[in-house]
């Protein structure tokens, strides 16, 4: 007798079971926001309509409950009606399923052998641990008082003079009572943008640019309008003067500097051209300048604060990238806002640490720190050279890499009908992890794009991964390995308009 095999469940429902067996277990609790659509269909290898579709599946069965402006949260009795939606399905297994290994019926690994997703450098050969242990550790003698004091919420004064100091690389004259310390770049940025923006307020930023904004602005309620930019030169001034004079714009966040997903570098009559441009409109630029240590010289490094006369550029950066990731602190000194983020900082509570604050001081003032830049910079000038041997041997002729001239990524552009979903669904069977160009923009203008990071372990692991992410694309071209089912087609308006319902961001790409 012919044996019977179950016949597969829709993709939705296998995304709902997936959430519903979470809910059960605990691991989303009650009230809990659930992924946002975008970063579900990214993680899962489906089409945003797909999500929404298994969203839907449960809100209709109790589990979760929509919330205007905000997503899905779980609902108060979610817990309890999730155990019954599983049996109800007729999953075999209480383990989630990941759609996208099921869907290309390849075994899924419990954690990949190459991780070329990730931006923050996370190898242990980038730092000297010894001497980031020695910093603390002397800090924590040193200033040990100050583990039960009440910290100022702006920072200590001796780590805002060497961010003052350090800015100087920059061509910043700043002055180290405006700077406020934060817990990472990323929150210097948000408490910029409460300080500019209202809930519904348009904020410009360059396409592509990096995922993290546009969830930023999402959680922010705050819409993002794209404004195209150029892979070596970066965002296109004229596009951004149209856009400020026909778009009631209340703030640009950009990274003028080693930009990431492209890793574009503003020429200096660009910045301060920008510097200029943004005065003369009286909109606040938020600039970000985590990555432009990682340049060899003051010359390139050089900020579009430094040209800004008025005020109306709001720095921010951290060290994360160059210095220790793990000591997570950040920094802003917001031009003629600056009274008011250091004012949000306290109100919020948002203090940081006096002895890390002290550690990262005694870091950035060492006379080595240069020295280690240059280490760095030489270590991912090595390494990104090798990585764009192995494309080139191993990618389809015509793909594309464009040659960023620090920094810890490479920005491919692949044949113009390969798609970056259906490789990296491809390349997620496999234990393999890539930046879809999907990621970085809400349009599908980016479709046949991936970011490759190269910030983690590099060994022949890594590098034969490289390759077989290489061989996944030939084959891909080639028709001789089928996407896995789960792949997205291109994303058309009805899709667009389903992302909006998780963060309303407008596209200006039909604007020019």
């Amino acid at each position: 007798m012919e044996s019977m095999t179950p016949t597969p469940k829709p993709l939705y429902l296998q995304i709902a079971l997936h959430m519903a067996e979470m809910v059960a277990s605990g691991a989303l609790k009650v009230g809990q926001r659930l992924p946002s659509v975008r970063d579900s269909a990214v993680q899962n290898g489906v089409s945003v309509s797909t999500v929404v579709q298994a969203f839907h599946c449960l809100e209709e069965h109790g589990l979760v409950q929509p919330r205007p402006k905000a997503g899905y949260f779980v609902a108060s009795a979610g817990k309890a009606l999730a155990s019954t939606l599983v049996r109800k399905i007729g999953h075999p297994s209480a383990t989630p399923t990941n759609p996208v290994s099921a869907a290309s019926g390849a075994k899924p690994l419990a954690k990949p052998h190459a991780n070329f997703a990730g931006y923050s450098p996370q190898n242990k050969v980038f730092f000297d641990a010894d001497r980031i242990r020695v910093a603390v550790s002397r800090a924590t003698r040193l200033k040990r008082d100050t583990l039960t004091e009440y910290a100022s919420s702006s920072g200590t004064t001796a780590l805002r003079d060497a961010v003052a100091l350090r800015a100087l690389h920059l061509g910043c004259a700043l002055r180290g009572e405006k700077i406020v310390i934060t817990a990472g770049c990323i929150h210097a940025i948000s408490l910029c943008l409460q300080a500019v923006t209202r809930p519904g307020d348009l904020v410009a930023v360059e396409s592509p640019t990096y995922f993290g904004f546009l969830d930023l602005l999402e959680a922010m309620n705050l819409k993002a309008l794209a404004i195209p930019s150029d892979p070596r030169t970066g965002v296109s001034l004229p596009a951004l003067q149209l856009a400020l004079q026909t778009q009631p714009i209340r703030a640009v966040l950009l990274v003028p500097t080693l930009s990431n997903p492209q890793g574009s570098v503003m020429p200096l009559t660009q910045k301060r051209a920008l510097a200029q441009l943004v005065a003369q409109h009286q909109v606040p630029l938020i600039e970000d300048v985590v990555f432009n240590d990682l340049l060899a010289t003051d010359a390139r490094r050089k900020a579009v604060k430094a040209f800004d006369t008025q005020g109306w550029v709001m720095i921010c950066g951290s060290f994360a990238k160059t210095v220790a990731p793990g000591i997570r602190l950040g920094w802003t000194e917001a031009g003629r806002w600056s009274q008011t983020v250091a004012t949000l900082k306290r109100v919020q509570g948002a203090s940081t640490t006096a002895v890390l604050e002290y550690a990262l001081a005694d870091l950035l003032t060492q006379g080595s720190y240069e020295a280690q830049l240059r280490r760095l910079c030489l270590l991912m000038k090595q390494r990104l050279g090798q990585a764009r041997r192995l494309i080139q041997a191993n990618f389809p002729r015509s793909t594309r890499v464009y040659e960023p001239p620090a920094g810890y990524t490479l920005w491919i552009e692949l044949p113009g009908h390969l798609d970056g979903m259906a490789l990296f669904a491809l390349c997620a069977a496999r234990g393999i992890r890539i930046g879809p160009g999907q990621l970085f923009c809400s349009s599908p203008q980016y479709q046949h794009f991936v970011r490759l990071s190269f910030a983690g372990a590099w060994g022949a692991t890594e590098q034969e991964a490289l390759a077989e992410v290489g061989r996944l694309a030939c084959a891909l071209q080639v028709g001789e390995a089928a996407p896995p089912a789960s792949t997205p087609g291109p994303i058309d308006r009805s899709d667009l308009m389903c992302d909006l319902m998780s963060g309303d961001r407008v596209s200006a790409h039909d604007l020019w």
